[in-house]
């Protein structure tokens, strides 16, 4: 499996983005898929995650309400919405995906197998 994350960039405060991650390879190995964040000096964090149903999503608080997680099954691309963006937001975005998350807990980086090389986005 491999994935490609596009669309970072630098937004003002209050602005939005539109992450893409498009999954190619073996898709049919992808079933639950998130996106997680890293700023320097600090862990990477889960952001958002969508179940293999491509319906059930889960948000890290830091985000809920502006951020959204979406997947369009008929183009292999996982989408990340982000609206009212904040200056702690700022971050290396990478998309992840796994057959199964056997935690349930779609925010645990450790339960993907497979993860894009990462988009910048900037907020200042």
């Amino acid at each position: 499996v491999q994935l490609v994350e596009s669309g970072g960039g630098s937004v003002p405060v209050g602005g939005s983005l539109r992450l893409s991650c498009t999954i190619s390879g073996y898709t049919h190995n992808v079933g639950v898929m998130a996106w997680f964040r890293q700023a320097p000096g600090k862990e990477r964090e889960g952001v958002a995650g969508i179940d293999s149903d491509s319906i059930t999503t889960v948000y890290a608080d830091s985000v809920k309400g502006r951020f959204t997680i979406s997947k369009d099954n008929a183009k292999d691309t996982l989408y990340l919405q982000m609206d009212s963006q904040k200056p702690e937001d700022t971050a290396m975005y990478f998309c992840a995906a796994a057959r199964l998350v056997y935690s349930r807990n779609l925010l645990l980086a450790n339960e993907y197998k497979h993860s894009g090389q990462g988009t910048q986005g900037t907020v200042s």
